[in-house]
């Protein structure tokens, strides 16, 4: 076989490797430099190199009083948020997911889960504001099987 074929072969069998591979395992504390230093909050490297590669992060869904279709917010401890009593001035940490639904799935609304819920997505990082005006740093972009077991609402 010659030599570029080889190549091409090995480039496609680690292609299929890399798309069966395990998740990466990232946690809240992942996210940002500890201790916070002068100029405010850094992404740590890890979360850098986890943006666009499948991760698998454990935490609690936020509990809306106006929940959003087609997305919710996932944090490292249980909170309740009241847009329309607190508008912007909510207690989310800074460390919070959006959780985007698939294309096929942006019309649901996903019913709050009490308790600690793993979720597996492919990771994005950086500005992206959404419909409601909300600009999320780190969003976790579910396949539509994902929540194939989770209750909808409404």
């Amino acid at each position: 076989m010659r030599p570029y074929l080889l190549l091409l072969a090995g480039a496609l069998s680690l292609a299929a490797l890399a798309a069966t591979a395990a998740p990466v395992e990232l946690a809240f504390s992942d996210f940002f430099a500890q201790p916070i230093g002068p100029r405010g909050l850094e992404p740590t490297a890890k979360l850098k190199a986890a943006a666009g590669q499948e991760v698998r992060l454990v935490g609690f869904m936020v509990q809306r009083e106006q929940p959003q279709a087609g997305q919710f917010l996932l944090t490292p401890r249980p909170v309740a948020m009241a847009e329309h009593a607190d508008g912007e001035a909510d207690d989310l940490p800074a460390s919070t997911v959006t959780v985007l639904l698939s294309e096929s799935q942006r019309a649901r609304f996903v019913a709050h889960q009490a308790g600690p819920i793993a979720l597996t997505g492919r990771l994005e990082y950086g500005p992206a504001e959404d419909a409601s005006g909300r600009v999320s740093w780190i969003r976790l972009r579910l396949a539509p099987e994902a929540l194939a077991a989770a209750p909808a609402s409404h």
